[in-house]
């Protein structure tokens, strides 16, 4: 959707998103976590949220289940429904963003070209591509909520991986191979990254 309500104005702050940044000392981004149904985004993103916690870091994670509970609880998931649901997120995390967060996005968000719409919305260094990869095989493995099993069995239509594609990220800004990784050590990785490229403080 493109069309904008009428009769409205868009208002500045008297606080800058600078001077946000600036009071929670680090520099606000978007993780954009992305990759097959159980790769480990959500459980990921988690550990790399608590170890942002640790270390007095504001951050929030816009978990995908989450947000279908509520916000985005009358989509479906048809390609077109997909494409709203992240188009949705997409404005909602450029407002976190804009409050000095450091946010996380955990959505399979198959699409590339939904991912480089969420990336266009933020200024340059904002948001962070991050590959949760994991091969089909081992997330049909675990299996967690028995969506692959559905799927298989032609309950579960439109299902990424199985009858509806994915897109791999071609360069994201953080690539994790969680095949023979634990939990901690992918979270290490990308708060790792975050402070070797200055958006938290070093310890």
């Amino acid at each position: 959707m493109t069309m904008k309500t009428e009769n409205t104005v868009w208002h500045e702050h008297n606080v800058s998103k600078a001077e946000r940044a600036k009071q929670k000392y680090q520099q606000p981004c978007l993780l954009w976590y992305t990759g097959l149904s159980g790769s480990g985004k959500s459980t990921v993103a988690n550990a790399v949220d608590a170890m942002l916690y640790a270390r007095d870091c504001h951050s929030y994670i816009l978990d995908g289940d989450n947000v279908r509970h509520g916000l985005n609880g009358d989509l479906g998931f048809s390609d077109e429904d997909r494409v709203e649901n992240i188009r949705r997120i997409s404005q909602v995390a450029k407002l976190f963003v804009d409050s000095g967060l450091i946010v996380t996005t955990a959505f399979i968000s198959p699409f590339q070209s939904d991912r480089d719409m969420a990336r266009a919305l933020l200024e340059g260094g904002e948001f962070l591509e991050v590959f949760i990869d994991t091969p089909i095989e081992i997330c049909e493995q675990r299996d967690p909520k028995g969506l692959y099993k559905k799927a298989r069995a032609g309950e579960i239509k439109d299902f990424t991986g199985i009858d509806s594609g994915y897109d791999i990220p071609q360069s994201p800004e953080i690539h994790v191979e969680t095949a023979n990784k634990s939990i901690e050590q992918c979270a290490l990785q990308i708060v790792n990254h975050l402070e070797q490229k200055g958006y938290i403080p070093s310890k």
